[in-house]
């Protein structure tokens, strides 16, 4: 009994230098993950812009794409400007009013013009330079957008004529400062193709 007794009175514990070790090492580690919380709360801004030109750039290439695969023919192809005659679900060339789904799409003139910082869509009558410049997508750092295939002769009409698939390429700065971000897609001019 009396062993019993002197088990329960024994004082086992940690002493001072232990609770002091393990009170050091339990800073360093919360110390550590409070870090990585305000890390990830300061780059959660980047990140959402990131996301957001991602996703933008990826509904006007959609947009683009389905623009030129109504396509009937490229007038001018250059890296930096595409202009082709395709059909449109409008009552007017550059006009805003959509068409009844009874009605037949028009054919338009539509021009795609990228500097270093924005691409525009005009649209106009066929063959006519005409038309009012909208912004599409800003936030690029590269005008060289466009490229075609079979790859055009500069001032050769004819192989301009003859381009039937073009690929778009929008390039954002990456807001965490590392190399930049890239999106693209591509189309075949399906209308002249079938020769419409």
């Amino acid at each position: 009994m009396r062993a019993r007794l002197r088990e329960a009175g024994r004082e086992d514990g940690f002493t001072l230098f232990e609770l002091l070790v393990a009170s050091m090492m339990g800073v360093v580690v919360m110390g550590a993950v409070a870090s990585l919380v305000i890390s990830a709360v300061k780059d959660q801004p980047k990140i959402s812009k990131q996301a957001q030109n991602i996703t933008t750039a990826r509904w006007v290439l959609d947009r683009w794409t389905h623009e030129i695969r109504n396509g009937v023919l490229v007038t001018t192809a250059d890296p930096d400007e595409f202009s082709f005659q395709t059909y449109v679900r409008r009552a007017t060339c550059g006009g805003s009013t959509s068409l009844a789904s009874t009605s037949p799409a028009i054919k338009c003139q539509v021009t795609y013009a990228c500097t270093t910082t924005a691409c525009t869509r005009k649209e106009a009558a066929p063959n006519s330079s005409g038309g009012t410049a909208e912004p599409v997508f800003s936030g690029i750092d590269s005008s060289e957008v466009f490229e075609y295939t079979p790859t055009p002769t500069p001032g050769d009409s004819a192989s301009i004529g003859a381009i039937t698939y073009v690929k778009a390429t929008l390039r954002m700065p990456n807001p965490s400062g590392t190399g930049a971000l890239t999106v693209s897609s591509g189309a075949s001019l399906r209308n002249a193709t079938l020769g419409y």
